[in-house]
């Protein structure tokens, strides 16, 4: 871990200079006001409920985007739209004329905006645990049908809880060998890591493309290019990264890809996922979960299933069509900001964060546990220290949102869109008030 001061500790006021601290050259000043005056994405703002300033409920500084984005300030009249139009006027009649194709015409679309990829190879259905246990199982089985000798599934011991125990239970359901990756925390999953862990029994491998703890970016290009080398495929866990970090699925030549909705896109709490598969790799992937959605002829009612072609095979049941409506706006607003000027934002925000943190919390103890360098650092950092716990607890009855993962990391997610300079220094603030309280 590395410290989040380049100056040495000094008496508990926080009076450390931004010159004594080490102002990062990405950034050009720490002050809040200026920065947001100079933001061009300041006007996306108030196209999200509470974002402007102190809501009703109280909420300061809301720093948990990276887990539950802000809903759109006009989602309620678009799904009332939504109630009284295609739902309530059409009536079924809107599964044919349009609900039928929404899984993979959105797909198409957030594939386009966020992804980085063609159509025909995104579709949005199901939960993340899900939609990652059929691109694993599938990957894993067909592997095995090519190569029996393929039984080995690789993952890293620093990914989400969920990635790590659909992991386990493929393994055990299907006879396979787990191989454990040990990344280093402060630079999470590096190509190296990934090329000593394979081998010839290789056959599939789960990573996140942005580490939930830390926020470390993993080279998708040169892992991916590793695993193809070694005759494996690669699945890529991108909750973390998308609608935060630029993506190109295509041209890193991703073989299969999971995301959830509700981070960065913003899709609400309990939002469906989305699977990307490579178009070269769908007619050979049968996907575990048989239902009438994904087959050939859903409404022939045959007696066996037959997978339908393409995309489509990946469905399983009937598809969440209100809960994607939120969705399909978010991707709306990031098209118009564009990503990399959302990119751009993002590290200019976890710059801030990090400068704030040097100077301001450092003094306490705190330590940054998120790579220094924002160019392999996605849109949240994490802080430790030991007392982390209680702060985050008395932080939240305070109206500032960050969220806790255990032993004692404080984490700081920034959703570019919605959260501005200002909204981040009160929060930092904050976190040093109740640390002063405390000590």
């Amino acid at each position: 871990m590395t410290s989040a001061s380049t100056s040495t500790p000094r008496a508990h006021d926080g009076a450390a200079s931004p010159a004594a601290v080490g102002l990062p050259p990405a950034l050009p000043s720490l002050d809040a006001a200026a920065l947001d005056a100079a933001d061009p994405l300041a006007r996306f703002r108030d196209r999200f409920l509470g974002a402007g300033g102190p809501d009703g409920d109280g909420v300061i500084a809301y720093l948990d985007g990276n887990s539950l984005g802000r809903p759109l300030a006009d989602l309620g009249e678009r799904l009332a739209e939504f109630t009284a139009g295609p739902w309530g006027n059409r009536l079924i009649r809107a599964w044919d004329e349009r609900w039928m194709d929404e899984p993979v015409r959105l797909g198409d679309r957030l594939a386009e905006v966020v992804l980085g990829a063609g159509p025909g190879q995104t579709v949005v259905a199901d939960s993340t645990s899900v939609m990652i246990y059929k691109l694993v199982r599938a990957a894993l089985d067909a592997q095995g049908r090519s190569d029996a000798r393929r039984d080995e599934i690789v993952i890293d011991r620093g990914n989400f809880p969920t990635d790590r125990f659909l992991v386990e239970g493929i393994a055990a359901e299907r006879g396979a060998t787990i191989r454990w990756i040990e990344p280093d925390p402060t630079t999470g999953v590096t190509p190296a890591d990934v090329e000593a862990a394979l081998s010839p029994r290789t056959a599939v491998v789960l990573l996140s493309h942005v580490a939930y703890r830390s926020g470390f970016i993993a080279d998708a290009a040169a892992i991916t290019d590793a695993v193809h080398r070694a005759g494996a495929l690669v699945v890529w866990d991108l909750c973390h990264s998308a609608g935060s970090v630029p993506l190109e699925l295509d041209a890193w030549g991703v073989d299969l890809a999971v995301g959830c909705t509700y981070k960065y896109l913003n899709g609400g709490p309990g939002s469906p996922a989305f699977g990307y598969v490579r178009a070269g790799l769908q007619d050979r992937l049968l996907q575990p979960i048989w239902g009438w959605m994904g087959a050939a002829d859903p409404f022939g009612m045959t007696e066996s299933y037959t997978p339908a072609s393409g995309i489509r095979r990946f469905i399983t049941g009937t598809p969440p069509i209100l809960a994607m409506q939120p969705l399909a706006a978010m991707v709306e607003v990031i098209a118009e900001a564009g990503m990399d000027a959302i990119r751009a934002k993002s590290v200019l925000l976890t710059e801030f964060a990090a400068a704030l943190a040097g100077r301001l919390l450092a003094p306490y103890g705190v330590e940054l546990a998120s790579p220094s360098d924002p160019a392999v650092r996605g849109s949240h950092i994490t802080l430790n220290h030991p007392r982390f716990r209680e702060v985050t607890a008395a932080l939240w009855e305070r109206g500032v949102i960050p969220d806790f993962r255990p032993p004692h990391g404080l984490r700081i997610g920034l959703s570019p869109l919605s959260t501005s300079f200002a909204e981040l220094q009160a929060g930092i603030e904050a976190i040093r008030d109740v640390l002063a309280e405390l000590a």
